[in-house]
């Protein structure tokens, strides 16, 4: 009980013997399972499922901070191998006999207890009310039942295909739950690293988070396919297997350039076994991916690793060397995806250079973390530069998600958040651009950077920040976009074709509309309307 109000609440960790010692103290003063005229009946709670189902959510909101359902289907599907190392397995064991021990204890009291057994059935529902997991599993129901599961499906454009003249390379650098949030003065010079850079490029301000964009996975797949992860849920085929594709309905970033004749290059700290990582990449066409167990037998000192993975440190000398290895072939224009983990929640990964820079970390401030991951990416980014890897790159650095519960969550959630978007290149002057955006609208904008043509400055769901057309955001307001995702069922069709049931064929009267038309009625029309600057 002490620890669960913890992790739920932002009372610090010493507050659970305080919690355990008023709940003894009352069962103590209750004689709790020693009533007077005691009755003992053999039954099983009704509270034994609630009970198991909120154990279930503390986990996750201790180990990932805010929990989303559409998160937890995605990775019981996708697969939650190496998520953090021994230490999380520990964990986790430890979690489960504890819960354990919570549903023994409770049945021995009902048991015992006439006074437990009558009111446990209410604690019940309680339990099942109050649960997040099962709200957001109401919320989700709501699509089964809706009059238009397209609105979103309706709204999509397929990427462009033309052939790309004189095409650039590109670099993308996912930080780890670097939000631009931290560029705020309550947060000191954490993010100046990322501000001296964005002086010499493109700054995107108001590039805030939909539902179903908000963990590492479904970033990565907003941000470069422009669609939010919907999971395949019950219409996987088969459901108790694990997902042997990621998304594959959708053209993403990689299919785009593979096309192109780009070479290209995934390489992450964590294990591309987690959340589908693997899968996604290789399923969209990267030549090479690489994640912590294919990095970790390249160390020089195999126990310099986190729980996680690879240090950030680390894994930036391998992402140089791969791309002088893509440019000295010469084999064509390359594209290089790299993921770190200095910024992961709830205190980050720090690297011993960052040590070395910055002075001992004292394993709580994420303000450290952040500097930390900022700094290694400005160093990579002018280390290539100087020695002219970068002549004919487009640079993109940006966050996956916001970020989780860190230490300064109150300061955090008390300013308007946005992620981090920043893209540098020779023919991007330094600008600052503020739009209303999502995620998806980063894809759009990565194609239009590259010198792709698209269709009224759109693909996937987004619109590129560089064009005067609306975004959805700024059409209709995120709290629409996501109550329409709850309803969606046509673009989770769209997402996991070919390993879930087809979708069902329009009816005569719709046989003369293709399925690829995105403008279908005038409130679709009125997305189009360009703004005024």
């Amino acid at each position: 009980m002490g620890y669960a109000t913890t992790v739920m609440t932002r009372l610090p960790w010493w507050t659970l013997f305080f919690v355990a010692a008023m709940w003894i103290g009352v069962g103590l003063k209750l004689r709790w399972g020693h009533p007077a005229n005691a009755r003992y009946r053999k039954m099983w709670p009704w509270s034994l499922l609630p009970l198991s189902l909120w154990g279930v959510y503390v986990y996750l909101a201790d180990s990932f901070g805010i929990v989303d359902l559409g998160a937890v289907f995605f990775h019981l599907q996708a697969g939650m191998a190496e998520h953090g190392g021994a230490g999380k397995m520990i964990s986790a064991l430890l979690y489960t006999l504890i819960m354990i021990g919570v549903l023994a204890a409770v049945t021995w009291l009902s048991r015992h207890d006439q006074r437990w057994r009558l009111a446990e059935r209410f604690f019940a529902i309680l339990l099942l009310a109050s649960n997040p997991l099962l709200y957001g599993l109401g919320q989700r129901s709501a699509s089964i039942v809706t009059d238009d599961g397209a609105w979103l499906d309706r709204r999509y454009k397929p990427p462009p295909t033309e052939e790309l003249r004189e095409a650039p390379n590109l670099l993308i650098l996912y930080l780890e739950s670097i939000e631009r949030t931290y560029s705020n003065e309550l947060f000191e010079d954490a993010y100046a690293d990322l501000n001296a850079l964005g002086e010499r490029g493109a700054v995107f301000e108001g590039v805030r988070q939909m539902d179903n964009t908000g963990w590492t996975m479904a970033g990565m797949i907003a941000s470069q396919c422009g669609v939010p992860l919907m999971p395949a849920g019950l219409l996987h085929d088969s459901q108790f297997e694990p997902l042997s594709k990621v998304v594959p309905g959708v053209d993403c970033l990689g299919d785009i350039l593979a096309e192109q004749g780009y070479q290209l290059s995934y390489l992450g700290g964590a294990s591309t076994q987690f959340a589908g990582k693997g899968l996604f990449y290789r399923g969209h066409q990267f030549n090479t991916v690489k994640g912590r167990e294919d990095l970790e037998p390249l160390l020089e000192d195999p126990e310099y690793v986190n729980s996680w993975g690879l240090y950030d440190d680390t894994l930036y000398d391998i992402t140089a060397d791969e791309i002088r290895r893509l440019d000295n072939e010469d084999n064509g224009p390359w594209g290089v995806v790299s993921l770190n983990l200095a910024g992961h929640a709830p205190n980050g990964y720090p690297s011993q250079s960052c040590v070395e820079e910055q002075g001992e970390f004292d394993g709580q401030d994420i303000l450290y973390s952040v500097k930390c991951s900022t700094w290694l990416a400005r160093n990579l980014v002018e280390r290539l530069e100087s020695e002219g890897l970068l002549d004919n790159t487009l640079v993109v650095i940006l966050s996956d998600h916001l970020t989780m519960r860190v230490s300064v969550w109150d300061q955090l959630t008390a300013l308007d958040r946005d992620n981090t978007l920043i893209m540098l290149s020779n023919g991007i002057k330094p600008q600052r651009i503020r739009r209303d955006a999502t995620m998806l609208d980063v894809f759009p904008t990565i194609l239009d950077a590259l010198g792709f043509k698209l269709e009224r400055d759109r693909a996937g769901l987004g619109t590129s920040l560089f064009s005067n057309n609306r975004t959805l955001v700024e059409a209709h307001g995120i709290e629409v976009l996501n109550e329409r995702l709850r309803e969606e069922t046509a673009l989770q069709h769209r997402l996991w074709e070919g390993i879930s049931p087809q979708r069902r064929e329009p009816d005569e009267s719709s046989q003369g509309t293709s399925q690829e038309q995105t403008l279908e009625t005038p409130a679709d029309v009125a997305d189009e309307v360009e703004l005024i600057h």
